[in-house]
C-alpha cells in the first residue's frame, strides 16, 4: 500500500512538473536616465516583473518546459516625474524556433513608447483576469497574451483567437477605469496596445493571420528541407502584406511584423534564384519602404 501511494505521489508530481508556465521571458530594466538613490528599487522592480511573466499561468493550455515561449521585454526608464511613478520606452520581443534546426525566429517585436505606470519598494504584482489592479500588470498582461496568440498563430491556422480575446478584455479594462495612462485608446496614437489588437480582430487581417501561419509552418520549418518551396510560400504571404499594407497603410501590426521580420527576409532571399530575389524586393521595398536601404543588398552580386 505505501508502495502504491509513493508511485501515485511521483506520477503526480511528474504530471505537474510537466505543465510548465507558457512563458520563459527574460526582463531587462535599464534605469540609467532615472536620477535615484535607491538603485535596489529597480533590481527589485526587474524581479518582480519577471517572476510575474514566469510564473503567471496565461491560459489553460499545458505546456512542457521545452515548450516554453521565449521571449524578452527591455524597460528603458526614461522619466520618474515623481516618486513612485515611472515613465519608459519598451520593447517586447518573443522568438519561436524553426523545425529540425537550432535557429530561432523573431516572431513578434513592438516598441511601446506609452508605458506610464507605478511602482513602489516590496510591491507585488499580482494578475487574474477581469480584474484591473494596476497600469503596469494590465502592461504585462497585456504583453502575455500577445506572445501567447502570436506564437499560438505560428502553430495553427487562426490559433491564437483565445489569447487575442484575453488582451482585448485587458485593453478594456484598462480603458475604461477613468485613468489617464497613454496606449489604451485608439486616439492616443496609432501604433500602440488598442490599435495591435484590434487590428490582429479585424477581418480584414484574417489573412494576415492565415500568413503567420504559412510563413511558419509551410515556410521557415521546411526551410532546411526544401528551401525553394519555403520562399515560394515565403512570396505568397509577402504579397498578401503588400495588399493589406495598401488597404491598411500603417497598421501596427504590419509595422510589427516587418521589425520582427526584415533582417529574417533578406537573409532567406539573398541565396534565392535572382527571379525570386527581384519579387522580393519589389514586394518588400513596396510594402516596407522604411528599409529599403536594407533591402538594397538583394540586388548586389
Amino acid at each position: 500500500m505505501a508502495k502504491k501511494l509513493l508511485l501515485l505521489v511521483m506520477l503526480s508530481i511528474a504530471t505537474l512538473g510537466a505543465k510548465a508556465q507558457e512563458l520563459l521571458c527574460d526582463v531587462v530594466v535599464n534605469s540609467e536616465q532615472v536620477q535615484s538613490t535607491d538603485r535596489q528599487l529597480f533590481t527589485e522592480m526587474q524581479n518582480r516583473i519577471e517572476e510575474l511573466m514566469n510564473t503567471q499561468r496565461w491560459t489553460n493550455q499545458s505546456y512542457t518546459a521545452e515548450e516554453r515561449i521565449k521571449c524578452r521585454i527591455l524597460i528603458n526608464l526614461t522619466e520618474m516625474p515623481q516618486i513612485g511613478m515611472f515613465r519608459a520606452n519598451v520593447q517586447v520581443v518573443s522568438v519561436r524556433p524553426a523545425y529540425g534546426t537550432g535557429y530561432e525566429s523573431i516572431l513578434f517585436s513592438f516598441i511601446d513608447k506609452d508605458w506610464t505606470f507605478e511602482y513602489t519598494n516590496a510591491q507585488l504584482l499580482q494578475y487574474a483576469d477581469n480584474n484591473y489592479s494596476s497600469n503596469l500588470t494590465s502592461m504585462l498582461a497585456f504583453y502575455a497574451y500577445m506572445i501567447i496568440g502570436m506564437d499560438n498563430d505560428s502553430f495553427g491556422k487562426l490559433g491564437g483567437g483565445q489569447a487575442f480575446d484575453k488582451a482585448r478584455s485587458v485593453v478594456n479594462l484598462a480603458s475604461s477605469q477613468g485613468t489617464n495612462y497613454p496606449g489604451w485608446k485608439a486616439f492616443d496614437s496609432n501604433r500602440n496596445r488598442y490599435w495591435l489588437i484590434d487590428n490582429l480582430q479585424d477581418p480584414q487581417f484574417a489573412q494576415f493571420r492565415e500568413g503567420i501561419y504559412k510563413m511558419h509552418r509551410q515556410g521557415l520549418d521546411v526551410m532546411a528541407e526544401d528551401p525553394e518551396k519555403a520562399r515560394k510560400t515565403v512570396l505568397e504571404v509577402l504579397q498578401e502584406v503588400q495588399r493589406l499594407n495598401k488597404q491598411k497603410p500603417g497598421s501596427a501590426i504590419v509595422r510589427s511584423f516587418f521589425d520582427a521580420k526584415s533582417d529574417e527576409l533578406l537573409n532567406m532571399f539573398k541565396a534565392a534564384p535572382p527571379a525570386a530575389k527581384q519579387t522580393a524586393y519589389s514586394l518588400l521595398t513596396e510594402a516596407d519602404p522604411t528599409n529599403r536601404t536594407k533591402y538594397d543588398q538583394l540586388l548586389k552580386r
